[in-house]
């Protein structure tokens, strides 16, 4: 690190988990985001700012002053262009080091399995069933990291699946048939802070996942009621005969 990026980090530097060595780890990292919405925004913003060293957004669609309100990455001279184009020039005006990737489109599961292959974490800010087992099946191929969110309304949920341990869980354990019709915020509404909450914890798993710091969500379901500021935690096992995971 040079002595500008030794006093940008410096406040996660001072931290004994993290430390130089912790930082480096996040210099070198390369992290894709699919879905640069409610979820995605935030993740993105805090995990340029704290230091990862590349990111690759994912997302086919062009920002809608509807979006305004909760995708903090965009603004308003943005509405009209590609997310990916607005929040690159968002995360690059916040950290000139960070090195970002675009995928303006939607990717098949041959283009997910090969993105999931090149980076070291896969952060899901989608909003709906056939991506996110999309994403799963190609994390699963790669043995990628996948931090999982969702969040409609006033509530929201968290976890992260790791297929390089053995105990892991995979998204089709937490679902193993999409549940109905998917939910989206433009059919139901979502009060704006709470995708922020959720997105920048999604960070902090990305970050504990390249760290090692700590514990992070594998095996383990949050679930957030914003309108009680009520955390609840279920346990998440492996399913078994999961036709994803149970022969990984």
């Amino acid at each position: 690190m040079n002595d500008d990026q030794l006093l940008r980090y410096s406040r996660q530097i001072m931290l004994p988990e993290v430390d130089v060595a912790g930082q480096e780890k996040l210099l070198g990292a390369h992290v894709a985001i699919v879905g640069l919405g409610g979820l995605g925004s935030p993740a993105a913003l805090y995990l340029a700012a704290a230091g990862i060293g590349a990111l690759t957004l994912v997302d086919f669609d062009t920002v809608d002053v509807s979006n305004l309100q909760r995708q903090v990455v965009h603004r308003h001279d943005a509405v009209g262009q590609p997310k990916v184009d607005s929040a690159r020039a968002t995360l690059e005006a916040l950290n000139p080091d960070l090195i970002v990737n675009t995928v303006p489109q939607l990717l098949d599961d041959a283009g997910l399995r090969s993105l999931a292959a090149r980076v070291d974490v896969v952060l899901d800010g989608t909003d709906n069933y056939a991506v996110r087992y999309q994403l799963n099946d190609a994390c699963l191929a790669a043995r990628t990291p996948l931090v999982s969110a969702a969040a409609i309304r006033f509530e929201a949920q968290l976890t992260t699946f790791d297929s390089r341990r053995e105990d892991s869980p995979c998204y089709r354990c937490l679902y193993p048939e999409a549940g109905g019709a998917d939910q989206t915020c433009s059919e139901n509404g979502v009060i704006a802070p709470l995708v922020g909450i959720v997105g920048a914890f999604e960070a902090l798993e990305v970050i504990k996942l390249i760290t090692g710091v700590g514990e992070t969500l594998v095996g383990r379901v949050l679930y957030f009621d914003a309108k009680y500021a009520e955390w609840r935690e279920f346990k998440l096992a492996r399913l078994p005969g999961c036709p994803a995971c149970s022969g990984a």
